[in-house]
């Protein structure tokens, strides 16, 4: 049974009603823009931070509350997922998924879920490793081509690696299955791979790729002959893309399309702008949201908004210096973000633009109004379903869809 979620809004009172004895988090005020919600109040945070750093500037973490005004609903449309990392929206408004085992299924938009589909390479799940992101080829609906990231064993540790393959006519497996890129140097290690891939307007993917997280495999984040800790741009068939920022140079890979990234799990592109954003995870404290340009150097791990796990500095603990970018905005303490999604749907008009992330660390999904590249505001939803969100999309009908760790699929909608 499908569990409903339902917020209704009086002016400055919450009724909060639901099936099964949960509750969703929604919220009501008064707001003074119609994008923007309420941005009078506090920020959403309300633990301590890890660190004593400062902002680079105003707004770059914990701002002002915003608050949705809309009344939605969130619908629980399946439980039958097995560990879900990746959604994909086809054609026809069903939804193409990888988890994290190794198969792939197909969830309808009511949520009647497939059997696996099989015939990809074998994955490594251990720790972070598995079936990752994936993407439809911009002409699926006549090639049926997907695109996926996943963990490779090789004889000397494993991998983030590219593969391709065609969806059968019956949707049971990927047929043709290839491997067409790897981020070498491997690594005998089960964290930080990174993992979340799309097209962009010229027909050409832009991949993630986690340094590896062991401060040996940290330096190569900041190597330009590494595929680890970095954003690469390559062709369909996994050749570098003409028009890199590095091509031509030597002794660079002519594949990076950015650096100096730690683990990055959200990709997306700004629907008005087209500019490219993403979010990475820092360590203790130090999530990230950056704005994408080819060529920069995003820091990891010469500068960084959070401490080691044990509680010591990064490094020389500097969060800024010059040649190397500074988030949009950070959080500490984390929030641990993944899958990532600018709302384009017409279902909430309030949300129009704002990005949406899948929060895994005090679980929620997070929703930023962004105005001229900055956030303007920050949102919690869903905080007490207790679910780790890995990762959320627009459907075809305008709703938000979000998949969690546990197998839960959820529909958020206008009431």
């Amino acid at each position: 049974m499908n569990k409903i979620l339902s917020i209704t809004i009086y002016v400055a009172t919450v009724f909060i009603a639901c099936n099964d004895g949960n509750h969703a988090a929604a919220g009501a005020a008064d707001a003074t823009a119609e994008n923007a919600g309420d941005t009078s109040g506090n920020s959403v945070e309300t633990r301590a931070p890890n660190t004593s750093y400062k902002p680079a500037f105003p707004g770059q973490t914990r701002i002002g509350r915003v608050t949705t005004k809309t009344p939605y609903e969130a619908v629980v449309i399946t439980s039958e997922l097995k560990n879900p990392w990746g959604i994909a929206v086809l054609p026809d408004g069903r939804f193409l998924i990888t988890q994290k085992q190794g198969t792939m299924c197909i969830v309808t938009a009511e949520g009647k879920v497939s059997s696996p589909i099989t015939g990809l390479p074998a994955v490594n799940s251990r720790g972070q490793g598995g079936l990752l992101g994936l993407t439809l080829d911009p002409s699926f609906a006549s090639n049926k081509m997907v695109y996926w990231v996943f963990s490779e064993n090789v004889d000397n540790g494993t991998l983030t690696s590219v593969a391709k393959g065609k969806l059968s006519s019956d949707e049971k497996r990927i047929e043709n299955a290839t491997v067409i890129y790897r981020a070498t140097p491997a690594y005998n290690g089960n964290l930080h791979y990174g993992g979340r891939i799309l097209f962009d307007k010229t027909g050409n993917l832009i991949v993630s790729t986690g340094e590896r997280s062991d401060k040996e495999t940290r330096p190569q984040a900041q190597s330009l002959n590494s595929g680890l800790g970095k954003l690469v741009r390559i062709t369909p068939d996994g050749k570098p893309a003409s028009g890199n920022p590095f091509s031509g140079q030597s002794n660079v890979r002519p594949e990076i399309y950015s650096y100096g990234h730690r683990n990055v799990q959200g990709l997306a592109w700004h629907p008005e702008t087209g500019d490219l954003w993403e979010n990475e995870y820092g360590p203790q404290g130090g999530d990230e949201v950056n704005l994408i340009r080819p060529g920069k150097n995003y820091g990891w791990p010469t500068i960084s908004y959070g401490e080691e796990y044990s509680g010591g500095k990064v490094g020389e603990g500097n969060t800024q210096k010059e040649g190397l970018e500074q988030p949009v905005y950070y959080w500490d303490p984390v929030v641990s973000p993944s899958g990532m999604t600018f709302y384009t749907g017409d279902n909430m008009p309030e949300w129009k633009n704002n990005l949406f992330i899948a929060a895994l660390n005090k679980p929620h999904l997070i929703r930023l109004v962004i105005e001229n590249n900055k956030v303007t505001g920050e949102e919690r939803l869903l905080e007490q379903e207790n679910q780790r969100f890995r990762d959320v999309a627009v459907g075809k009908n305008g709703a938000l869809y979000a998949v969690t760790d546990a197998g839960k699929m959820y529909r958020i909608a206008k009431k």
